[in-house]
């Protein structure tokens, strides 16, 4: 079933679950038995922050569950200000996009890691 038909559907008044949610193909027991060192929050969460409240509740599932496992987490695509902020109150204390800096040469990242202390690459 494709979005349109979903969405469809709820216009005329039918609610739609997810049956089984974290088992079978999204299974969440994975993270349990992976050997696992961080979770990465994609860029698809983050870009809308902080004014989408379905992608508020999200990251701060993910950051959440993230801490409950011991695990850091980073967030990709972080491009503003505001969306760092949030991303700190909601406890990812790792991200990356162009708000910290562009694609670069390695030559040029070699430079930029020798001139500045690595603790300055996080947000």
């Amino acid at each position: 079933m494709n979005h349109q038909t979903l969405q469809a559907l709820r216009e005329r008044g039918v609610r739609v679950a997810i049956d089984d949610f974290g088992t079978g193909l999204s299974s969440l027991a994975y993270l349990k038995r992976l050997p696992l060192d961080k979770f990465k929050i994609d860029r698809s969460f983050v870009s809308e922050l902080p004014s989408d409240p379905g992608d508020l509740a999200i990251v701060g599932a993910i950051t959440a569950m993230s801490r409950a496992l011991g695990l850091p987490v980073v967030a990709e695509g972080v491009e503003t200000q505001a969306q760092r902020e949030v991303l700190l109150r909601l406890g990812c204390a790792y991200a990356q996009g162009f708000l910290f800096g562009r694609p670069m040469p390695a030559e040029a990242f070699a430079r930029c890691l020798r001139d500045h202390p690595a603790a300055s690459m996080t947000i």
